[in-house]
């Protein structure tokens, strides 16, 4: 049987820092982004890859907001608002890495999933929602909102740009259609899944799905899959090589192959960092504490070489 490896593109491999996010950037970020998994093809890994949305979604929700000012068109949930973006970059991923398996005479099937993410309605998060989504608003702006949307919530931003919506980040508790990822994942095919970490839904008291405004963390959504399907190595690709800890002060020391127990000391300790390192190394850690191999964290121009990034393993 042959290695089955689920990737979770970082932010970067989209978007970089200082662009604009037109669809020429996009493009060629994901382009070079596919390059990367060149090694793993080569050697013959079946691929699943998870993806990140916050950049794309924004921009998507500032549009509907647009269409509403400008032409009266109706809004669209968050749910929606999220479907629209794994259809856009599940587009854009499955195009390059066709374009990169071209280039180098490799073939096969590549398909982009829908996907949602099971969540809890009464996760604790939806009582302190704090994920700060789409555009800024002036005091008077959200005044005007919150007469249409009493239920939604808006912080204002610590750098004094205005204020957010902030919504809530629960964690997921199921990944629909795993089975069909695993099973066109074994045959070979590379499935582009779990987008910005699912469109999050419940399951009411009738067994009716309904979909509800939340951000669910693309890497944890990504780990739960690895998790279901089985795979051998679940890699999360970001911006630096390793994880560090003391990173950028004095003592700094990247870490290589290390066992979940001494890795969650230093999660422990606050060496990584909230919103950047720290949900990256709870990820890993939920993977092979629930049965898998081993974890990889590293940038994307390090898959495929020995020895390299940061792998999390039992002992």
């Amino acid at each position: 049987m042959r290695k089955l490896s689920v990737i979770a593109f970082g932010g970067n491999a989209l978007l970089q820092k200082g662009q604009v996010g037109t669809i020429d950037e996009q493009e060629q970020n994901v382009y070079e982004t596919c390059q990367h998994l060149l090694p793993l093809l080569k050697a013959g890994h079946d691929i699943v890859i998870g993806h990140g949305n916050g950049p794309q979604v924004g921009n998507v929700m500032l549009q509907h907001e647009a269409g509403k000012r400008l032409y009266g068109l109706p809004v669209m949930p968050m749910d929606v608002c999220v479907a629209e973006t794994q259809g856009s970059i599940g587009f854009m991923i499955e195009q390059q890495m066709r374009n990169v398996m071209a280039e180098h005479g490799l073939k096969r099937n590549i398909v982009a999933l829908i996907t949602q993410a099971m969540v809890n309605k009464d996760d604790p998060a939806f009582k302190n929602p704090n994920k700060p989504v789409g555009p800024f608003y002036s005091k008077d702006e959200v005044d005007e909102i919150l007469k249409v949307n009493p239920e939604w919530v808006f912080h204002e931003d610590p750098r004094k740009r205005g204020f957010r919506r902030v919504v809530a980040s629960p964690l997921p508790i199921g990944i629909p259609n795993w089975e069909a990822v695993e099973r066109l994942a074994r045959n070979g095919t590379i499935v582009i899944t779990v987008g910005g970490g699912g469109i999050a839904a419940y399951t009411d008291d009738k067994g009716k799905m309904i979909g509800i405004d939340a951000v669910i963390d693309k890497d944890l959504a990504c780990s739960m899959l690895a998790n279901n399907i089985q795979a051998d190595e679940f890699c999360i690709m970001t911006d630096v090589p390793n994880v560090y800890i003391n990173f950028h002060q004095p003592g700094e020391q990247k870490l290589g192959r290390i066992s979940v127990e001494e890795i969650k000391k230093h999660l422990a300790d606050g060496q990584f960092t909230e919103g950047s390192m720290a949900p990256k190394v709870r990820a890993c850690i939920d993977f092979v504490e629930k049965g898998g191999k081993e974890a990889l964290i590293t940038q994307a121009d390090q898959l495929g070489v020995k020895g390299a990034g940061t792998v999390i393993v039992h002992h």
